[in-house]
């Protein structure tokens, strides 16, 4: 499997990341309904690392949104392109998320991100990135929450609380998508509303705690991931060392 190496120019360190950060976040869209639940497709994405290699795997699994059944599934696996730093990880795997939704020959429809949009210290985490980098309609529904506190929520499928920044912004919802289990935490990307993005998730978590978009692109990243790097040191991964 080819694999996918950082841009050129790609930002190296935390000031030039931030910078970035600073440009893109103004492009955002934040005044468009986004697509209805239930209507056409619907994608989700997810990443899973080796650090001990340098790579990324990253997976795309496009479900028709009415039925939940799998179109089209694709993985790509590239560098690690940017160093953990919190608030930031958008920059890691952003270039291999972009690969594997551009050798997609369907159209992704609305993305789910396994992440956030604007629930985010600055207003812009990967579900925004991802979004204006492509002009897609993206949501983010995270497992746990990040910096934002939010108050009791019910313990009914559909029960949410605000996650409300300092200045009293609600920049997401802690949202139960089955009853008597913990909520996922939902924010805008791009291109939608809130009140949709969390009515994609409850649509999309019909039967679990977690969006069945999610679900299977987390199986099949994983998936490419053990196959690119299962029995193979480190020297000897595709173009490692490079």
């Amino acid at each position: 499997m080819k694999i996918i190496e950082t841009p050129p120019h790609w930002p190296a360190d935390e000031a030039a990341a931030l910078a970035v950060q600073d440009e893109l976040r103004t492009r955002v869209v934040l005044d468009e309904p986004g697509p209805p639940p239930a209507t056409g497709l619907v994608t989700g994405v997810d990443v899973a690392y080796d650090d001990d290699r340098d790579v990324v795997a990253a997976a795309a699994v496009v479900l028709d949104a009415a039925t939940l059944t799998v179109v089209e599934e694709a993985t790509a696996v590239g560098r690690v392109a940017f160093p953990y730093v919190p608030g930031l990880l958008a920059f890691r795997e952003i270039p291999t998320v972009l690969a594997v939704l551009e050798s997609l020959t369907s159209d992704p429809g609305l993305v789910v991100c396994d992440g956030y949009g604007r629930a985010h210290p600055r207003r812009f985490g990967l579900a925004s990135h991802l979004g204006v980098l492509t002009g897609l309609p993206v949501i983010g529904v995270a497992k746990n929450p990040f910096v934002f506190s939010y108050g009791e929520l019910g313990p009914r499928r559909g029960d949410f609380a605000a996650l409300r920044a300092d200045d009293g912004e609600e920049v997401g919802r802690a949202l139960r998508t089955q009853d008597d289990v913990k909520p996922v935490f939902v924010s805008v990307g791009h291109r939608t509303t809130l009140d949709n993005a969390c009515a994609h998730t409850r649509h999309l978590a019909s039967r679990y705690r977690l969006p069945e978009s999610t679900r299977l692109a987390d199986r099949l990243c994983r998936r490419a991931l053990a196959e690119i790097t299962s029995g193979v040191p480190r020297t000897q991964v595709p173009g490692a060392g490079i």
